[in-house]
């Protein structure tokens, strides 16, 4: 009986006690309970975990009273933005459609097809042109200044590199857009130069002077329009300036040729005269044939600009097709 009583009243007791620890651990729960809502509703996580906690062995019964205990623990959304990026793959790949962004439109310019490479311009018919173009200022410095010696030596250059080059472009077909159209460019500069420059010092009288130079400008603004309309969309002076983007293609006639070899002997003439001995213009009577060569280059001039005008194939404005013919011809001659 005596023994009953205890094991009962033990029993009462550990019933008790851990009635008291479980309403103790309740109010802190509610509390946390109550504190998680609210950190929810500002953005944060919160994880809750029950850990069992286990009273101490009671003496009389040997009976244990187990209660669990929870603790919330708060977490930062970003924690699980990391764990969705988790393994090998990339923010980048784990972005869903909803918040990946919309492919961004290429600028209308960009989406234009335009020539892949260009027109190599870097010959050795195109350097010694360019040497030309070089040397037309120089003769025109010399002559103003009566240099005729000098000035007759640079000007021999000139003419026999404008044989040069060409010889050189036609044997090994370097021929190019731009050469066509600086290499009677170089020409028309030394011949501009020299008549304009001799008419200062009196070699060459004015009128002959305003026939060659009106030709050329005429000729000169005929080449700025002519390469303005047949240059590709877009239209830009970066463009314009670039000679290795071909548009059109000038073809000289053939009187226009003759007029340019007669030019250039008419300004060497005019350069020498000077340098010969006097007592050898008056024996070949070299100034009065002078006077008949003026006249007669002043009418070839006058033929060769008509020429431009009423002939059908001196511009020839390349099309897109011709233009990408060209540049693959130029990228064919790059390649070893």
């Amino acid at each position: 009986m005596i023994a009953s009583c205890a094991a009962q009243l033990s029993l009462r007791a550990s019933r008790q006690a851990s009635q008291i620890l479980l309403r103790d651990t309740r109010i802190p729960m509610r509390c946390n309970a109550f504190r998680a809502e609210a950190l929810q509703r500002s953005g944060l996580h919160c994880m809750a975990t029950i850990r069992p906690s286990t009273l101490s062995q009671m003496p009389t019964g040997g009976l244990k009273s187990q209660v669990c205990l929870r603790t919330t623990t708060l977490i930062p959304p970003s924690f699980f933005a990391q764990q969705r990026w988790s393994g090998s793959k990339s923010p980048e790949e784990n972005k869903t459609p909803e918040t990946s962004e919309p492919p961004k439109k290429k600028p209308i310019l960009a989406r234009i097809p335009l020539a892949s490479s260009h027109e190599n311009i870097y010959t050795v018919p195109n350097i010694l042109t360019f040497s030309r173009l070089l040397a037309a200022p120089l003769v025109g410095y010399l002559l103003v200044h009566n240099y005729h010696t000098a000035a007759l030596s640079l000007f021999a250059y000139a003419g026999i590199t404008d044989l040069v080059d060409g010889y050189i472009a036609r044997r090994y077909n370097l021929q190019t857009v731009v050469g066509t159209i600086i290499d009677p460019m170089a020409d028309k500069l030394l011949m501009t130069i020299g008549v304009a420059c001799l008419a200062v010092n009196g070699s060459l009288p004015v009128w002959l002077t305003v026939i060659i130079l009106g030709r050329d400008v005429g000729l000169a603004m005929s080449a700025i329009y002519y390469r303005w309309i047949s240059l590709p969309e877009p239209k830009t002076m970066a463009r314009y300036w670039d000679f290795s983007l071909p548009s059109a293609e000038v073809k000289p006639t053939e009187i226009s040729k003759i007029n340019t070899a007669l030019q250039l002997v008419l300004v060497g003439s005019a350069i020498a005269l000077p340098v010969v001995p006097e007592a050898f213009v008056s024996a070949w009577h070299l100034s009065e044939a002078m006077t008949g060569f003026q006249y007669l280059v002043a009418g070839t001039t006058l033929w060769s600009g008509l020429s431009y005008v009423f002939s059908n194939n001196a511009v020839k404005i390349l099309s897109k097709e011709e233009i990408q013919k060209r540049i693959a011809q130029a990228a064919a001659k790059r390649k070893p």
